[in-house]
């Protein structure tokens, strides 16, 4: 018998579930699922969120006829009236064989292609052909039964066909129980596309509705023809050290969408790959892309009176096909073929890395877009549901997602699945890593239907609860030990929505990095004021040893002040409170505790001294992250002040909100751009700010008011550190973030004077002053009586770099 335990909520306080994502109040369709579960409710665990499954339109067995009635209808009608349904004649247009159960997916071979697909429950199969011009009409070009005797393999369907393929797509039906209370969801009305699928085809504009206002047409898999080879241009890996990295968390669409771009395709693969020179310029060399794999942005659709636009999954974690490109991502819309996603996500990554930046993919593999029980049946659910969700006893979807339902990462074909996936990606598409996506669903075990898939016996009794964590989860150490995958960057979002929190303990094998959310939720407490954060602040620039010393290193902690999840930095210090009335949400979504301080006043329309306050402020903060050990992430458009109006949860926003404003990145060029850049530069530079290892005292020394004499009380606002660099000799860097200005005596270093170069107290450009700055020895000057008493003054809410300089005695 499989218990089911209570979980308890241990997430850190400015977490963001993906729930957040999917609530939404739609006109249309109505979608809403619990935020946070709760504590002792058992029925938390299973998603409440809904699709109507009319949304999905059906298809006849018959060649180009649309159906009237689906099957799962037909299964509750009386027998006079039930459809009888004719078994299609044999091919005309394709010569038919066996085919190989292996690879999985459609592989071009021996002049055809091969058709492979996994369904272990499902008693039929059935290949669907479509040629472009019916799927437009919801119609089935051609149909071939699948023979058990000769076209299955175990648990997998095969079919080998020759013919012309051109601009024709495909999909399966399988037929079987329709069984909810058994997991199982098999109804041979329904197209189903291929899990394997290296293209969808869809909808041709992002956002726009078919003809027919359906926000859930009919998809299809493009069939793989031998075609042009895309050419590389001899592009190899860069493999940089991740201890080198500097991150920009960018979502492919928000980056060049907004008229200020002034590129020909906006919102595109090929739009980002022309704005790549502003990654350089700022010296990016690593590029996180959110979702780029298929996924409907029609989901959530419905109209937004208040900002007069319509709400859509913008963000993309509600992935539809985790082999295919987002085809709607492309310059070109799916009348010329899906397969111009797959080459225009080729040409960014071989652009990117031209420029010497390594691209890493945002994956969701914790979750599909299917929902739970009544969502669209789209894929994984009428293959094989019970193979490919967490499922309670009597079929309920697990809900550790916060999104519907759970993907059975753990089940023996699940994690060969996204293993062939991630494979895929690096193989085929050049990508140098990835980010997971509430990545601690990984480490959780596998649903009981079969107890022979975990243990590889039956098992008595209840050893091993669905969902319960494991210490060796075996996708993880499939993941972290393929020749393949354990060559690129691996980084976890270790927690999910079921209250498991994994920052500093997610299972790793020494190669795996952490998004590092306490290094978040410290740096912005101390840098706001708050009592009682010095010392973990000191831990957060060491690198974290406290989290990951002991089998990983400084590098291994990803660390970041703002994502896409929250407030962006420019209202991390405008806003107290989120504002996210424009969601449709009565603002009961997003993030309440946000540890954001708006300076004294609240929204846009401040006083100039609030207003110089907030500059100084995100100085701070991007400050904290050049100078800390580890691997510094930063969100798109921070890098000139990007604002969402107190907004903390835009996932449904395809406007403004969202968008890179390249006229705002014009304006703050030789300002807080200018700042970001020097110091990300600096960064580069400094060999002490990327080290190998956690720094030690012969390296680094703390400092308070006065040198050698750190202050770690509760009530301390204050500290800094000197550290030994191999090309800058040593570098000091200081925090004052009390409300009291102070006079800081520096360390004596005879022979050398400590000179400024960044005083984010000063206004731009003398916050970063270069050898090359006008006016450099005029502004040293003002400071030259201090640094010869070897003494530095500080403003309230400043922090300062200083380099040691030889005196001239002449």
């Amino acid at each position: 018998m499989i218990t089911l335990r209570v979980l308890i909520n241990t997430w850190s306080p400015l977490f963001h579930t993906k729930a957040r994502r999917r609530r939404s109040s739609m006109d249309a369709i109505k979608c809403s699922s619990s935020t946070f579960l709760p504590r002792t409710n058992l029925n938390a665990l299973f998603s409440n969120n809904a699709f109507l499954k009319s949304r999905t339109p059906n298809f006849n067995r018959r060649a180009a006829q649309p159906l009237s009635i689906s099957a799962k209808d037909v299964r509750t009608t009386e027998p006079e009236n039930v459809a009888v349904v004719e078994k299609p004649p044999l091919s005309k247009r394709f010569l038919v064989s066996d085919g190989l159960p292996s690879p999985f997916g459609a592989t071009v071979r021996d002049g055809g292609v091969n058709f492979s697909v996994y369904s272990a429950n499902s008693v039929s199969a059935t290949i669907c052909l479509i040629s472009l011009s019916d799927l437009r009409q919801n119609k089935v070009t051609e149909e071939i039964e699948l023979d058990p005797s000769t076209n299955r393999t175990g648990h997998v369907w095969h079919v080998f066909l020759k013919g012309d393929f051109e601009d024709m797509m495909y999909g399966y039906r399988f037929d079987g129980k329709f069984s909810p209370q058994e997991g199982h969801y098999y109804d041979s009305s329904n197209i189903l596309l291929d899990p394997y699928a290296k293209a969808i085809i869809s909808r041709d504009e992002f956002g726009v509705l078919e003809a027919d206002d359906n926000c859930w047409p009919q998809m299809a898999c493009m069939v793989p023809t031998l075609g042009e080879e895309f050419d590389w241009e001899g592009d190899m890996p860069l493999k940089l050290s991740q201890k080198d990295l500097v991150i920009y968390e960018m979502h492919v669409r928000g980056f060049t969408r907004h008229e200020s771009s002034d590129i020909e395709f906006p919102g595109t693969y090929q739009g980002v790959a022309e704005k790549l020179d502003h990654l350089q310029e700022l010296g990016i060399n690593c590029i996180e892309l959110m979702p780029c794999h298929e996924f409907n942005e029609l989901e959530y659709y419905s109209y937004n009176p208040i900002l007069g636009d319509h709400r859509v999954n913008f963000w993309g974690y509600s992935t539809i096909g985790f082999f295919s490109p987002m085809s709607r991502y492309s310059s070109a819309s799916s009348r010329n073929f899906a397969g111009r996603a797959i080459n225009e996500f080729k040409t960014l990554v071989k652009e990117a890395h031209k420029r010497g930046i390594e691209v890493i993919m945002d994956v969701v593999l914790n979750h599909t877009a299917e929902g739970n029980e009544k969502g669209p049946i789209l894929s994984f659910r009428g293959v094989d549901n019970s193979v490919y969700y967490m499922l309670a006893p009597k079929g309920e979807f697990y809900n550790y997602s916060g999104c519907g339902n759970t993907f059975n990462c753990n089940h023996p074909v699940v994690r060969q699945f996204i293993l062939d996936c991630l494979r895929y990606w690096v193989t085929e598409m050049h990508v140098d890593g990835f980010r997971f996506d509430l990545g601690s669903i990984m480490s959780r075990s596998s649903s009981l239907w079969d107890a022979a898939n975990v243990y590889g016996a039956d098992v008595e009794g209840d050893l091993l609860t669905t969902g319960t964590p494991v210490s060796c989860p075996p996708v993880i150490d499939m993941i972290s030990n393929d020749p393949v995958l354990r060559g690129v960057k691996l980084i976890a979002e270790a927690w999910d929505a079921g209250g498991l929190y994994q920052v500093g303990m997610f299972p790793h094998w020494g190669i795996w990095s952490e998004w590092n959310g306490k290094y978040r939720d410290v740096v912005r407490h101390f840098i706001k004021g708050t009592d009682g954060f010095s010392g973990a602040f000191a831990e957060c620039l060491c690198g974290s040893p406290n989290l990951y010393q002991g089998g990983r290193k400084p590098w291994n902690s990803i660390n970041f002040v703002c994502a896409h999840d929250g407030f962006t930095m420019a209202d991390l210090v405008t806003y107290n409170n989120k504002s996210n009335l424009a969601n449709g949400e009565e603002n009961n979504d997003g993030e309440n505790h946000n540890c954001s301080w708006n300076c004294g006043e609240e929204g846009d329309f401040v006083s100039i001294s609030v207003k110089r306050l907030r500059k100084r402020q995100m100085r701070n903060f991007f400050v904290s992250l050049m100078v800390a050990q580890g691997v510094p992430m930063i969100y798109m458009g921070d890098e000139y002040g990007h604002t969402k109006g107190g907004n903390n949860n835009t996932y449904c926003h395809d406007n403004y909100l969202n968008y890179f404003r390249w006229d705002k990145k014009e304006e703050a060029h030789d300002d807080y751009f200018r700042f970001c850049r020097l110091l990300i530069k600096f960064r580069d530079e400094c060999e002490s700010l990327g080290l190998d290892d956690f720094p030690t005292a012969k390296r680094l020394q703390w400092h308070g008011i006065a040198p050698e004499t750190p202050d770690w009380s509760k009530t301390s606002r204050f500290v800094a550190f000197s550290l030994v660099d191999s090309v800058k000799k040593e570098i000091y860097v200081g925090f004052n973030t009390s409300h009291l200005a102070t006079l800081v005596t520096l360390p004596n270093r005879p022979g050398y004077r400590w000179e400024p170069f960044v005083d984010t107290s000063k206004p731009s450009p003398f916050d970063c002053i270069t050898h090359d700055l006008p006016g450099r020895e005029t502004a040293m000057k003002q400071y030259r009586h201090f640094l010869d008493a070897n003494m530095y003054p500080m403003l309230s809410y400043s922090s300062i770099i200083l380099l040691l300089s030889p005196i001239d005695d002449s």
